[in-house]
């Protein structure tokens, strides 16, 4: 039996197996449709009988191979791309709720999560209950109803920093006999890997870490293969009963622990779009060969910078997982031992107008609504990313408004904190 490989080995060389003469490097197959011989061939495809490319909605082999590769990083059964991480956790919900249905969700993850899940899926009529992921875990069942589909959270949440504790949330999910849902975005597979800790399936967006330029927008869901859909068929008919717009096949016996994936590309991204472009799967890759690299020098800056402003007299408070002291340091210790992830919060003793002050003073880091890239950059998301949401909504979510999310970048150590140390003056 073939020994099992490193992460650091499947950045590099998962996905992607070349034949002999093919190109060494994953190509760019920039292609719309495939061509076939016969038109049996091709209907074979559209009757899920065949496995094979017929347009590139549904897949294409640049994808194909870049998923496989965040996949084998995840230790999953099956995985997709998608447009943009929302795009991977609407599909993520939707494949397996509909109108009437109910999910449960950590009050603290991203505030466009938040909004998807409360406002826009609301008009869909899938309701969404928000919970304080630090509450008990009697205090946590209250929120599940007859009709609740799914429990969804953040590995560490953007940007409050709250570690999930993954144990305690993939036992209240399975005791309730509904899968546990978790966006691994800033920890990466590199540092967290949900599956191990009882989550049944990984959303991530692709454009932070995985990418690591900021050059494409792009998600990801990884299944596990492990919940067993069948076992509760009643709670989740799109998988366990026939789809008649595939001629009545059931994906959970055609497909096995390819069921959920299998659905969700050949029925909503069929209907819905939102794929990625090969061009951008092909730099995501081009990120992901680097991404056991960077994230330790992520975290090892972080940790300095977050040891820094804990120095100031003028820094009022600092959220980092990495940092000794921190709410969640325990929790990252137990599920992140090697690191957390490169982004700080803070704030300032003189409240927004400091923070305002401060960022505008800024030199190497930069003013940016993105996070978690290679270069260093800074938001106040009260201001920015969480801006529809009131102060005390704001609270509710774990984010002070005046809080500063800085995420540190691959610079040198010293050339961050010396920036930081010009402006706070």
């Amino acid at each position: 039996m073939s020994r099992k490989q490193s992460l650091d080995t499947i950045c590099i060389q998962g996905g992607w197996k070349p034949k002999n003469g093919e190109p060494r490097v994953l190509p760019i197959y920039q292609s719309t449709t495939f061509k076939y011989e016969t038109s049996e061939q091709m209907g074979r495809l559209f009757d899920l009988e065949e496995d094979g490319y017929f347009y590139t909605r549904l897949a294409n082999p640049t994808n194909d191979a870049v998923a496989d590769k965040i996949c084998r990083l995840e230790g999953g059964a099956a995985a997709m791309l998608t447009s943009s991480g929302q795009a991977a956790n609407m599909y993520a919900v939707l494949n397996i709720c509909s109108a009437g249905d109910h999910i449960v969700c950590a009050a603290t993850i991203y505030g466009g999560t938040s909004n998807l899940f409360t406002v826009t899926l609301k008009r869909f009529g899938i309701e969404c209950t928000l919970v304080d992921p630090d509450a008990p875990e009697e205090e946590l069942d209250k929120a599940f109803r007859e009709n609740t589909k799914a429990v969804f959270g953040e590995t560490i949440a953007n940007p409050a920093l709250v570690v999930l504790d993954l144990e305690k949330f993939a036992g209240l999910a399975h005791r309730h006999n509904v899968p546990f849902i978790v966006d691994n975005t800033f920890a990466t597979p590199i540092n967290c890997r949900p599956f191990e800790w009882g989550a049944d399936i990984v959303t991530h967006s692709t454009t932070k870490y995985m990418d690591g330029h900021a050059m494409a927008v792009g998600g990801c869901i990884v299944d596990s293969g492990n919940f067993d859909w069948e076992a509760y068929g009643e709670k989740f008919p799109g998988l366990t009963t026939p789809d008649e717009s595939y001629h009545g096949v059931v994906y959970t016996e055609r497909f096995g622990k390819g069921a959920y994936i299998t659905k969700a590309t050949v029925q909503l991204m069929r209907d819905m779009g939102s794929i990625q472009s090969p061009q951008n799967a092909f730099l995501l890759n081009v990120g992901l060969e680097t991404l056991h690299l960077r994230m330790p020098r992520h975290c090892e800056n972080a940790l300095k910078v977050a040891e820094y402003l804990k120095s100031r007299d003028d820094v009022a408070w600092v959220n980092y997982p990495g940092l000794k002291g921190d709410k969640y340091h325990d929790l990252a210790e137990k599920y992140m031992p090697n690191g957390t992830c490169g982004v700080i919060s803070f704030g300032l003793k003189g409240g927004r107008a400091a923070a305002a002050e401060f960022m505008d003073r800024l030199k190497l880091a930069a003013i940016v609504t993105h996070v978690a890239d290679a270069r260093t950059s800074v938001l106040h998301p009260a201001s920015h990313t969480h801006r529809q949401l009131s102060d005390q909504q704001l609270i509710e979510a774990g984010v002070d408004p005046a809080m500063i999310r800085f995420s540190t970048g691959l610079e040198a150590s010293e050339d961050i904190i010396g920036d930081i140390e010009q402006a706070l003056g």
